[in-house]
């Protein structure tokens, strides 16, 4: 589907999806009907630099494989994997440049979550970041949203930026506590979709791994 000006709009859901679970597909689902997106990229992050030192998660291909999982079944969701063939540190506005370059007539629209909208000025470059894409903020509950208008307002007279907030049911999922229930042989039923539930189990995904204490924004 093309605007009026002959411009596609695409959302992008980024994440280290390890696991992806069912909060990540709702709130790229209300996005992309919020905002009448064409379709929703999933981008598993690479190597960002406030992960580091992170243990405990899946393999790289893993998270790849479970997105992929996660995602079939719905025609306006895809996969994009190139964050993970980049080496050395990923940084969000190298992706959106090589995106717009590469796709000059599609305007981008980047779902974050509340707590990276209130640490957007610790991103690299972020007036680049704003200058390439609108932000789509998901309202949280521990975030008021008189709270987030206010650092919108901020971020807007600092960079530019074009801050959307996103409608989104208040469900707080950690991808850290999905791991430590995967690796006590709990069930992951109704948290992530049946067949990355299934993939986890097949191939003990998190069963060897050791307990990390990483602050994951989910």
């Amino acid at each position: 589907m093309r605007n009026q000006e002959g411009r596609r709009r695409v959302g992008i859901m980024g994440g280290t999806f390890d696991p992806i679970h069912i909060g990540h597909l709702m709130l790229a689902e209300r996005a992309y009907e919020q905002f009448e997106l064409d379709t929703v990229l999933f981008l598993p992050a690479g190597n960002p630099p406030h992960k580091h030192g992170r243990t405990g998660g899946a393999e790289d291909e893993e998270r790849v494989a479970m997105v992929a999982l996660a995602i079939r079944d719905n025609p306006h969701f895809s996969l994009d994997a190139e964050e993970m063939r980049r080496s050395g540190d990923t940084y969000t506005f190298e992706t959106l440049l090589a995106l717009r370059e590469a796709h000059p007539d599609t305007d981008y629209y980047f779902i974050i979550g509340a707590d990276s909208l209130f640490a957007l000025g610790t991103w690299k470059n972020p007036q680049i970041v704003c200058r390439n894409c609108t932000l789509l903020a998901a309202v949280r509950d521990h975030a008021s949203r008189e709270r987030m208008e206010r650092e919108i307002e901020r971020l807007r007279r600092r960079y530019g930026a074009d801050i959307r907030l996103l409608d989104t049911p208040d469900m707080e999922i950690s991808s850290t506590e999905l791991r430590d229930r995967a690796r006590r042989g709990q069930s992951l039923r109704y948290y992530v979709p049946d067949a990355v539930r299934d993939y986890i189990t097949k191939f003990d995904v998190y069963q060897d791994s050791t307990t990390d204490e990483d602050n994951e924004a989910k």
